[in-house]
């Protein structure tokens, strides 16, 4: 995505045509994304800072995985105030959860930061592709701007997926608990609105 595409997409309003509730709904999407992105931030910070004690080699890693969050949150926030659209009232709560989240990782090991990695791209990649089919016809901006998000996103998946060595029952139960988590915080941040958009997914592949 060239950044003449994205520029064009953060100033780019949602479709004169759509109804009150989907304008709310957009609004919501950019809200829980910006806050999303920032806990991804205090996830990879506090890995970082425990990792740089004890597992130096996967810093170069997090630290990759670290600048793309802070692109995406700025993409996020950016394109925040042309969709009536404001910071999520329950920040800190990301701020806090990503912290712990990331520092009680960190510390379990390697395996269990890239378990995390794993569960926390997962269920965001499937909340994006949720929200893709949504904006369609609604808001191409901020399509634009998740098309674009979603494939570095993809690539942190990769990232996790290609550094587990299998997994035992301990971190199947992480992987879990961090899916659900990560699934509850978005559900609460959207007031309900990601279970509406997976539910028209899966009518709209139903055909």
């Amino acid at each position: 995505m060239t950044q003449a595409h994205l520029d064009a997409a953060l100033i780019q309003t949602s479709a004169a045509h759509i109804e009150a509730r989907d304008r709310l709904t957009i609004a919501r999407i950019l809200r829980v994304n910006h806050a999303g992105e920032y806990g991804a931030i205090r996830i990879y910070g506090a890995q970082i800072a425990v990792a740089k004690r004890l597992w130096p080699d996967v810093v170069p890693h997090l630290t990759e995985m670290l600048g793309d969050e802070i692109r995406h949150c700025r993409l996020f926030r950016t394109a925040m105030p042309s969709r009536q659209s404001q910071p999520c009232r329950v920040m800190q709560f990301w701020s806090l959860g990503g912290f712990v989240l990331g520092f009680l990782t960190a510390l379990a090991g390697r395996q269990s930061i890239w378990v995390c990695t794993a569960a926390v791209e997962a269920a965001v990649h499937r909340h994006l592709g949720d929200q893709l089919h949504f904006l369609a016809g609604r808001d191409e901006g901020v399509k634009v701007i998740i098309l674009d998000i979603n494939e570095e996103e993809v690539a942190h998946l990769y990232t996790a997926e290609q550094h587990l060595r299998g997994t035992n029952p301990a971190q199947r139960l992480l992987h879990g608990i961090i899916t659900v988590l990560t699934d509850l915080m978005i559900w609460l941040s959207t007031w309900g609105d990601s279970t509406r958009m997976a539910k028209a997914l899966r009518e709209a592949e139903r055909g």
